[in-house]
């Protein structure tokens, strides 16, 4: 595989895990916001990745982001009827975001991405011994 397909797969990676870190700063960025309607409500969003490959053997392969999807797991619902937002039943409408398992996706993410910079660290290091190597 030449040099040149490895970068791209690692460059398309990097782009996608830059796409997972930004939803999840998003989804992190509005876990605590309340609602007074369901449709008013943050919905948490999580991208969908594909593995494209190329025609020949893999050439031109690369990460590709579909989508951003919205998920449809159910709202967290309170009973605040003090709260300036609640609706005629005092119920407060909060994002279906869990913290934690956002903070697990950031920490795998950032894992993915630094990853995927050593790779292009390799990438760099080989072509410069090939080059050495030429002018030996």
């Amino acid at each position: 595989m030449p040099f040149r397909d490895i970068a791209t797969i690692a460059g398309s990676a990097m782009t996608a895990q830059t796409t997972r870190l930004n939803t999840i700063a998003s989804n992190l960025a509005n876990a605590q916001s309340a609602a007074g309607t369901e449709a008013g409500a943050y919905h948490a969003r999580k991208p969908v990745f594909a593995a494209v490959m190329g025609q020949d053997n893999g050439a031109g392969a690369r990460v590709q982001v579909l989508d951003v999807v919205t998920s449809t797991e159910p709202l967290r619902e309170a009973y605040e009827p003090e709260n300036p937002l609640a609706n005629a039943d005092g119920k407060v409408f909060y994002p279906n975001v869990n913290p934690v398992a956002e903070m697990t996706d950031m920490m795998s993410a950032s894992r993915a991405f630094e990853t995927n910079v050593e790779v292009l660290g390799r990438v760099r290091s080989m072509q410069q011994s090939l080059l050495r190597l030429g002018d030996a």
